[in-house]
């Protein structure tokens, strides 16, 4: 028996798994920089200082400021500042407004990101098959509204609910965003869904521990790629590989016996945030 037939349920990440960010951080930045007519930013000395901005913001507002009711255009706003100051610009008010709505409107869009050619396919066809698909992502409300629609990956066709850490307050590795997936998926076992995504640390392990099959794609070629397999994780290239992968695989034999004997240190990794 495949273990296609066991599951009623199909959740995806987003990012690295069903679209991939297309150029640099810089080009966007120094396009918004260069329309108010200010020089390009350096891209490295840039691409450092959002890293830094962004996770100091994650940190003092995690799930972009949903507990404390920040709205999602300030959250950016700041972590957006944050980013020019740190990476050693430091804008008039008027001019960093000019600068920050563009690169706001930018990556609210679809034009920094494109859609792999087998997302759309892969969850049309597990829709067909009578699976609820649904996409697991930290990330805003933006990218349900706007950025997956534009990218051809729309709810009621490609997609029947979606999890987004910016809408309901947990994100990834926490656990419990993948319980609010199987409650959304009308009260799905763990046992009969599968997570699909591109991280050991915030896909894998979390949805495993609570007794989801999990898979992981490779699509980069990552050096972390090989950790994962000695790790006992199904690491596969794409979801073509995917599709084909659970119509044949029987009973999902690796991923259930590796998981049956790493538990306990799953539950370890994630309260260390590993």
């Amino acid at each position: 028996m495949s273990l296609l037939s066991k599951l009623r349920l199909i959740t995806v990440d987003v990012t690295g798994t069903l679209i991939a960010y297309k150029g640099h951080l810089g080009d966007y930045y120094c396009m918004a920089a260069k329309s108010a007519g200010m020089p390009c930013p350096d891209y490295n000395r840039m691409h450092e200082g959002f890293k830094l901005a962004y996770t100091e913001m994650a940190r003092q507002y995690p799930c972009f400021g949903f507990a404390a009711k920040m709205p999602n255009i300030e959250w950016w706003r700041t972590c957006v500042k944050n980013s020019f100051v740190k990476a050693g610009y430091d804008y008039d008010e008027e001019t960093f407004e000019k600068i920050f709505r563009r690169i706001y409107s930018a990556f609210g869009s679809s034009a920094p990101y494109s859609a792999f050619p087998d997302a759309q396919p892969f969850m049309r066809w597990a829709r067909e098959k009578g699976l609820t698909v649904g996409v697991v992502s930290d990330a805003e409300y933006r990218y349900k509204d706007v950025i997956l629609p534009a990218l051809g990956l729309n709810q009621g066709s490609e997609w029947d609910f979606g999890v987004f850490s910016g809408m309901v307050g947990v994100e990834k590795p926490d656990p419990r965003i993948y319980k609010i997936a199987l409650e959304m998926a009308g009260n799905v076992a763990p046992e009969e869904a599968l997570h699909i995504g591109d991280s050991m640390r915030k896909d894998y392990t979390p949805a495993r521990s609570i007794g989801m099959h999990a898979l992981l794609l490779d699509r980069f070629k990552t050096a972390d790629a090989e950790s994962w397999r000695q790790s006992g994780a199904t690491v596969l290239p794409d979801l073509v590989a995917t599709q084909e992968w659970l119509t044949k695989n029987q009973n999902g034999e690796q991923e259930e016996t590796v998981a049956a004997q790493v538990p306990n240190r799953m539950s370890e990794q994630l309260k260390m945030g590993a």
